[in-house]
């Protein structure tokens, strides 16, 4: 039985915070979105919406508008980078199976899908959690600017730094991979099959391509490096020479992409943890698990994590019991997802060349159908 009477704060308009938005309108509740930044801005690069994420938005109904705002993906690949194959999967078979596609698309793009999908619910700009107080009646919510809110419940969906996280679990910085990523967007001008993606492994350095549909490539490149380090004043040129020799296109992307529009971010996640919230707050996507983006699963887990929420509302007629039951059921899954993205990740940045040969060939050897069989555990998401 759902409540339509309960009033939900959610801290952050990023694909969690939205996605909880939309999860927790359509069944009745008021919702109110705080998002710290002045504007929403069309930011950031590619991403990939997978099988699972793509199953918990068709719950919501906003999954056709996600596909047709991005590019369906049926082929991914991991390849040497000389260009020869390590190992493909093939998504568009576990698409049919599983009744839903994998997705690239814009970051931007898919917020512009979610926004547009929000049922009258208002989006506070410039609102900034400071802290939060609570009791058996409610939680009251103090802004940076002073202004104080009133809800029923609080959900932090503010990301890896997230404010509410730090005053329930400590401050503590989030802990560096040890490598760093570049990113970026061009136009594709026939550079990649539209529904292929592809990695490619080298020497502690990876490239990653990625059709986004609508003429559109974003590709990402990963390298070890120390945590803080500033790129020279010509990335690109630098980024030419760090891959000199790789496979096509890999070249042609970078020339092709402005060099104002590279971004860098250092990979960062954090410990599981094994307790979310506390009473009536509790975290959602970044803030609760950030990951490293090995597996593609941030936003998707974050999706998810919206879904259930959604879900564990409705069944529980206490709020600080229900938010219990929301954890209980993801807090496993998600710490699975951060650990195993973080191997992942730790496995394509090998340096050593003898044991990359190895690695490589173990993985080429390796039968399709066992790939499929190691993700179908993550795709195969059914909202609880």
């Amino acid at each position: 039985m759902d409540h339509p009477n309960l009033q939900v704060i959610v801290a952050g308009a990023g694909i969690g915070g939205l996605t909880a938005a939309i999860a927790l309108a359509q069944r009745g509740h008021q919702v109110r979105v705080l998002e710290r930044a002045p504007a929403i801005q069309p930011v950031g690069a590619g991403l990939t919406v997978q099988i699972n994420a793509m199953r918990a938005l068709t719950r919501l109904g906003v999954a056709d508008a996600v596909a047709h705002a991005g590019q369906v993906v049926t082929h991914a690949s991991i390849r040497h980078w000389r260009g020869d194959v390590i190992s493909q999967n093939n998504l568009g078979a576990m698409a049919e199976s599983l009744g839903a596609p994998t997705v690239a698309i814009h970051r931007a793009e898919l917020h512009r899908v979610l926004m547009e999908a929000l049922p009258d619910v208002p989006v506070q700009l410039g609102a900034e959690v400071k802290r939060f107080d609570q009791d058996d009646r409610g939680v009251r919510v103090t802004l940076t600017d002073g202004t104080l809110l009133t809800g029923d419940v609080l959900i932090a969906a503010d990301g890896i730094h997230s404010a509410i996280r730090a005053q329930l679990h400590g401050k503590q910085p989030p802990q560096y991979a040890g490598y760093t990523s570049w990113r970026g967007v061009c136009d594709n001008h026939g550079l990649m099959d539209p529904e292929h993606v592809s990695e490619t492994w080298g020497d502690a350095q990876r490239f990653g391509l990625v059709p986004l549909g609508q003429g559109r490539l974003y590709w990402f490149a990963v390298a070890d490096a120390p945590q803080g380090e500033k790129d020279p004043m010509d990335v690109q040129e630098a980024l030419l020479r760090r891959f000199d020799g790789w496979h096509a296109p890999i070249a042609r992307v970078l020339k092709g992409t402005h060099q104002k529009d590279i971004l860098r971010t250092d990979i960062c996640d954090r410990p599981p943890l094994t307790r979310w919230g506390e009473g009536r707050v509790t975290l959602l996507g970044d803030a609760a698990h950030p990951m490293t983006p090995n597996l593609g699963q941030g936003a998707c887990m974050a999706i998810e994590d919206a879904v259930v929420l959604a879900s564990a509302l409705g069944e529980q007629s206490n709020p600080a019991h229900a938010l219990q039951l929301y954890a209980t059921r993801r807090v496993e899954r998600t710490a699975t997802v951060v650990t195993t993205a973080r191997r992942f990740g730790r496995l394509g940045q090998w340096s050593n060349p003898a044991a990359r040969a190895v690695r490589d060939a173990v993985l080429h050897a390796a039968p399709e159908s066992l790939t499929e069989k190691q993700m179908r555990w993550l795709y195969q998401f059914d909202g609880a």
